[in-house]
């Protein structure tokens, strides 16, 4: 979960149309950033489970790098940071954090 998650606690949208577009990244870099992880906790599982090559643990480690570079050069470009992907993505988030949490 988010490091700022509280059960209950909604974190909304601004709907200002001058900040549409700012908004509209942040909305697609939150849920960007939630595919990333759980592809990196996939990648692990399969590492942890010798399902690998070493080419192919290589590749995906390159593939996540970079990744998470471009992350941070689109947050940087639009003035995000880290913590303002927290969005309350409601069930979606829920399934993938408990779905993560039945596997480890």
């Amino acid at each position: 979960m988010p490091p700022d998650f509280e059960p209950g606690r909604r974190r909304r949208l601004d709907t200002d149309p001058d900040n549409v577009e700012r908004d509209l990244v942040r909305l697609v870099l939150t849920i960007v950033e939630l595919v990333r992880q759980l592809m990196e906790r996939q990648a692990m599982r399969r590492v942890d489970a010798g399902d690998l090559t070493e080419y192919q643990e290589e590749r995906i480690g390159l593939t996540l790098m970079l990744l998470e570079d471009r992350m941070d050069c689109l947050r940087e470009r639009f003035g995000l940071t880290p913590e303002d992907l927290n969005l309350d993505l409601g069930l979606l988030w829920l399934i993938a954090s408990a779905s993560w949490r039945e596997r480890n």
